[in-house]
Order: structure tokens, then sequence, then C-alpha cells
């Protein structure tokens, strides 16, 4: 079976996307869903002030509300009705996750299976709607306490803030789900992937105007591509590579006949914990300066001043918690979504075992001790990808729009994104070659 998927993967042309109609009902609907969510961006919120809201945001764009304002497609910076964006979602999706490893009823509905599964994406959906009132109500007292940025302030405009925010993120999510059942899969990846993607040609535009200008030498604009193309390589080499561990089992008599045992793989990623770690590290990071910036900082005592000067972009004291931060988050989430206990006793139960090492504990530790060495590697990749645009930002002033979070989830989500369209061409070549060999079937009968 698996050469089979092998060989008809390699076959997959031009012609066999252009047979598939259901792949591109999916791609045209997915699209579709896409174009909504990005004029969503561009409709602000009711009873602001566009122009007051702009200038404040520019001196805030270097703080959290710079890096929500990417991942949510510039609606943060236009104070549009999808400002929230995905991120409850998110947020809400990794404390459910945090919750089943600390929580037994949740862990026990975790391997439930689908029923369970679906128990725990409402309890997802739940958090989000709670998140996503806290954040919003939030966002509207901000807004009232800037110079002239609400027309009316008031209760009935915390309200409508309030209204319009939550919806659109309750939007957005069921958008993303529409996108995952109906389209090509990866719906809430996809949201936030087109949202980063969407400041690209003006980031792109902007790098070319500095080199016209000769702000920019040509023969940095040249090896600012060059490296690109090389970081992209490597994540794309790091985000599939996987240390699979060998799992055998017992051969089995049926009958008078001995039946061979199976042989299988456990694949380990070497990035278990994905994207997390830097989107944790970043925030973390960036809150100082955010509060700072919405507090009077002519109030701010000096050492708060030195501190805060300290952990901006570029420095050595931001680099080193930024570094430490993003392994710790990477062993932390590690050890959230993978439990070495249960993919042992998972083992254990079909009959499955590791070559040299005994089921249950031996096994556990065996795997415990495989992963946490590969995530030291993960680590390390994850630390050196998100720090090497910092560092040139600060040794040669070039303003990179995509930072090493940002540049994770796109290479990532588009990794995922090919993977669903092969996986559908597959299908739909499977389903031609049954139904081929069942009219071969049918006039064998006649």
């Amino acid at each position: 079976m698996a050469s089979a998927a092998e060989q008809l993967a390699s076959n997959l042309n031009f012609s066999a996307f252009a047979k598939a109609e259901d792949l591109k009902k999916r791609i045209w609907f997915t699209i579709g869903a896409l174009l909504v969510y990005r004029l969503g961006t561009y409709i602000p919120l009711p009873g602001i002030n566009p122009d007051a809201f702009a200038q404040a945001f520019s001196s805030q764009s270097k703080g959290v509300l710079g890096m929500f304002n990417m991942f949510a497609g510039g609606a943060v910076q236009r104070m549009a009705i999808f400002a929230l964006g995905i991120m409850p979602y998110i947020s809400a999706s990794i404390i459910m996750q945090l919750m089943t490893s600390v929580i037994p009823s949740l862990e026990a509905l975790k391997k439930e299976g689908e029923q369970g599964r679906k128990i725990i994406n409402q309890y997802t959906r739940y958090g989000t709607v709670l998140l996503a009132l806290v954040q919003a109500y939030g966002i509207s007292v901000g807004l009232e306490g800037g110079n002239g940025i609400v027309n009316d302030p008031g209760m009935f405009f915390r309200i409508s803030t309030v209204v319009t925010l939550v919806g659109g993120t309750m939007f957005l999510m069921w958008l993303g789900e529409q996108i995952t059942a109906r389209g090509i899969g990866n719906g809430i990846s996809l949201i936030i992937f087109s949202g980063i993607v969407a400041g690209l040609p003006h980031a792109i535009s902007g790098t070319l105007e500095l080199g016209r200008t000769g702000a920019l030498s040509t023969g940095l604009i040249l090896a600012i591509i060059v490296l690109a193309v090389v970081v992209i390589a490597l994540i794309v080499f790091f985000e599939r590579a996987q240390r699979r561990l060998l799992i055998q089992y017992p051969k089995r008599q049926v009958g008078n006949r001995m039946f061979q045992g199976d042989t299988s793989h456990l694949p380990l990623k070497l990035n278990t914990s994905g994207v997390i770690p830097p989107i944790f590290a970043s925030s973390l990071l960036l809150l100082p300066a955010t509060i700072a910036g919405f507090s009077q900082t002519t109030n701010m005592p000096a050492w708060a001043s030195t501190i805060l000067a300290a952990l901006g972009h570029g420095q050595p004291l931001y680099m080193a918690f930024y570094a430490a931060m993003i392994a710790f988050f990477a062993f932390f989430y590690t050890a959230i979504v993978f439990n070495p206990k249960d993919t042992a006793d998972q083992l254990k139960k079909h009959s499955g075992f590791i070559p040299g090492y005994r089921p249950g504990e031996r096994t556990a530790d065996y795997i415990d001790y495989v992963l946490t060495r590969i995530t030291v590697v993960g680590a390390i990749y994850l630390v050196l990808v998100c720090l090497l645009p910092e560092f040139l930002i600060s040794a040669t002033g070039v303003p990179f729009y995509l930072g090493g979070t940002s540049l994770l989830i796109v290479v990532s989500v588009t990794l995922d994104t090919v993977a669903q369209i092969q996986g559908h061409l597959i299908a739909h070549q499977y389903e031609g070659l049954i139904k081929k060999s069942k009219l071969r079937g049918g006039k064998k009968a006649r």
C-alpha cells in the first residue's frame, strides 16, 4: 500500500489536477473564504476616528500590538471588525491542551476518541468566547482612554465594540472550520497565513524603494534574498526531520500457519513544539514595552527606563532572554503535547515493542531519552531561526517584515497545505482506479 501511494504521489501532474473537480471546488471555496476574511480587515469599528487611532498605533507598533497586527493581517492597525483575529481561539486551544494534562477528567475525555475530542472542541469554543469578551472590553476601554479616538465614549460604545469584536472572532473561527471541512484543510492556519503574507507586497516594495534611493545597496538586497532562500530551505528540512523508532510486533499463529510479526516506526518530530515557543517568548518580551508605551513614561522610575532600554530589539539582554525563553517553551510545550508513558502504554496494548527494551516503563524511559535529545536540537534550530532576523536588523538596520516566528508559520502552513492538496489528488486517483476496476469487472462478468 505504501509503495502504491508513493507511486501515485510521483505521478501527480497538472492533468491529474485538471481532472480532480472536487479538489478544484475546494480550492475555490478556500480562496473565496480567505477573500471574505481579507475584506473584513478593512471594515473599521463603528464610532472611532481612524486617523486618531492610526496616530496612536504608530507609537505602539513595535510592541505586542505590532505582532498581533501582523498576525491579524493589518486589522489591528485599522481597528477593523476582525482586530482580535483568531488569536483568542489559538490561546483557548493552548490553554485547553495544558488543562488536559493537568485535570484528570479532561485527560480521560482526550482518550475517549472522536466523541471526547468533540467535547474538548466545544469547551475550546466556550473558552474562545470568554477570552474574546475580556480582550474586547479591554480594547474598548483602551480606545476611550485615547485622545480623540472615540467619537462618543460611553457604555453604548463599549457594548457595540465588544459585540462587534467578539462576533468577528467567532465568525473567523466558524470560517476556519468551514475551510477545514469544505476547503483544502488547515482552516485556522490558513487564516493566520493569509494575514501574514498580506503585508509582503508592501514590505518588498518598501525594500526596493530603499534600494532605489540608495539607502540600501544592491549587494545587500541580493544577499538578503539569498539568505532568505537558504533559511527557508533549512526550515523545510528541520520541519520535516524525524527520528523514527523501530516498532516490532510478535509473530502470530492462525490455524496451523505461523505469520511473521509486522514492523513499523514511531516518528518523533525534531520540532515537536512547532511555532508555539517563539510566539510565547516574543509576546512576553514585548509586553513590558507595550505597557510602558500606554503608561506615562515621564513618571517612569530610572531603573524601569534602564530595564526597558535593555530589553529593546537588538540589545544583548533581549537576545539572551529571547533565546532562553524559546528553549524553555520548546521543552515545556513538547512535554505537554507528547507523553512518552501514554505512547508506551499504547504500544503495550497493541503488543508492540521497541527491540532491546521491555514494554512499559523501560520503553517510556527510552522514548523520553530520545525525545529529550532531539528536542535539544529542535530548540537550537528555533533559537537560530528566530534570532537571525534580530541580529541582521541590529547589524544592518534593514527593516525585516518577516521575523523568525512569522517565517516559521508561513513555511509550515505552506508545507501542510501542499501535503493536503497531494492527499486530495492521491484520493482522487485511487477513486479513479477503483471505478476502472469495477468497470472492467462488470465487462468480464458479461
